[in-house]
């Protein structure tokens, strides 16, 4: 069975950075898709970034392009959230999500595509 537990959040100021990291242990997939989620209390879980092997398509939403940058790790079997210039409204629990297979981009940033979730990291920004 797959597990992802993802590390690095905390509290970090407006302008700030962040790397946020899902270490995949259980297996490997030779083909998949790998994405971030973020989740506030009263709020529908959000689409923040996804990519897919080994094509290596990356979406990034709207709202964090430019900013965040989603990677990952073959050799360390490890997916990475890269955050710049964080804003307050940044603030969630972020979540990291695996499928088995390669997601068409339709579907990439619908959360129900996914089979396997991390527990969430909590990233707080604010002065």
């Amino acid at each position: 069975q797959v597990q992802l537990v993802e590390t690095g959040g905390g509290l970090v100021q407006p302008g700030g950075a962040l790397r946020l990291a899902c270490l995949v242990s259980g297996r490997t997939f030779s083909s998949g898709t790998a994405a971030w989620f973020r989740q506030t209390p009263g709020k529908e879980r959000e689409f923040v970034a996804a990519i897919r092997w080994p094509d290596k398509a990356i979406w990034h939403a709207d709202s964090v392009r430019g900013r965040f940058t989603i990677s990952r790790d073959n050799a360390k079997n490890t997916l990475y959230l890269q955050m710049n210039s964080l804003k307050p409204e940044d603030t969630a629990v972020y979540y990291c999500a695996a499928s088995s297979g390669r997601l068409i981009m339709s579907r990439m940033p619908d959360s129900n595509a996914y089979d396997y979730w991390g527990q969430g990291t909590q990233v707080t920004v604010s002065s």
